[in-house]
């Protein structure tokens, strides 16, 4: 997954990062490309727009998010390379896009010997949301999903970088989290921003979420397919909750709070947030903080 990165610029105005693989031309006459500078554009500004913090990171609010959903099960043999891309995805291995990363692990595999400690059903529902959508026939693992509008097998790294680059031409709304921490019973809080929901997002209306997931997590797996493996994961998923809703022309800026489960490891914890168009569709924005436990709120 390598790419090329050039840099147009002129005196007075911002400076654009575009993107191409090593053997692709880049003509900054072709309209794509003009698409694609107008939408880098766009999602600097606002970002550029919104209030500054010290918390925000700097590295990515020059990089456009890109959210990949992995569904996976440790039920499932063809499930650990999907694993391991997602932890290379992690380190942030692409010049100029921030991948936030969600491994959602389905329970529908549980029955074959092996009982995933990280599934839910709830997760197998929105993959089967996201299967209706795209119009499949049926679910899979591993399945990987970037921004609610591409789909393909988990492990394989060729569509997986015909995806990403596909996002990258979409536009992008602005988001921050800040003020993230633990609060004294057990409350994940953080403030979510956004930039407005501009009309050429196409959108009357977009669902904000936020999602609470491990950093890492470890199975030392004895029965089913991946008997006598001990598997790896990042960034698994413990809930989604939606916080809210923007109209066009609206930016939502609010606190939030997320009651954590009991005996949650507060010091292995990352909080996504995104923006998602109605009925699971798009995701127009995503933003990803680790959360910092020793920073306990004072209630």
């Amino acid at each position: 997954m390598k790419v090329t990165r050039s840099t147009v610029s002129e005196p007075g105005v911002l400076t654009f990062v575009v993107l191409a693989h090593p053997t692709a031309e880049v003509n900054l006459n072709t309209t794509p490309m003009k698409i694609l500078l107008i939408f880098t554009t766009a999602f600097l500004c606002l970002t550029a727009g919104m209030s500054t913090s010290a918390e925000s990171s700097s590295r990515s609010e020059m990089r456009i998010p890109v959210m990949v959903e992995l569904f996976t099960s440790e039920g499932c043999s063809s499930c650990p390379p999907a694993d391991a891309l997602l932890q290379k995805l992690d380190v942030q291995p692409i010049a100029g896009e921030e991948m936030i990363v969600l491994s959602e692990h389905v329970d529908y595999w549980n029955h074959i010997g092996w009982k995933d400690p990280y599934s839910s059903h709830f997760y197998s529902d929105r993959q089967s949301a996201y299967a209706r959508r795209l119009g499949l026939s049926d679910v899979y693992t591993p399945q990987m999903v970037v921004d609610g509008t591409s789909q393909f097998v988990g492990s394989d790294e060729t569509l997986a970088d015909k995806a990403f680059a596909q996002a990258l031409t979409k536009p992008k709304i602005a988001m921050r989290l800040t003020s993230v921490s633990i609060g004294a019973t057990n409350v994940l809080l953080a403030h979510v921003e956004t930039g407005s929901l501009q009309e050429f997002f196409g959108l009357r209306m977009a669902d904000v979420y936020v999602a609470v997931a491990l950093n890492r997590a470890e199975s030392h797996v004895s029965h089913g397919e991946n008997a006598g493996r001990t598997l790896a994961h990042t960034a698994v998923v413990r809930s989604i909750v939606k916080v809210g809703s923007i109209r066009q022309g609206q930016a939502f800026d609010q606190d939030i709070q997320v009651k954590l489960d009991p005996g949650t490891d507060t010091h292995n914890l990352r909080l996504i947030a995104f923006v998602q168009e109605p009925g699971q569709g798009r995701v127009i924005g995503a933003a990803m903080h680790t959360v910092d436990a020793a920073m306990t709120a004072r209630n």
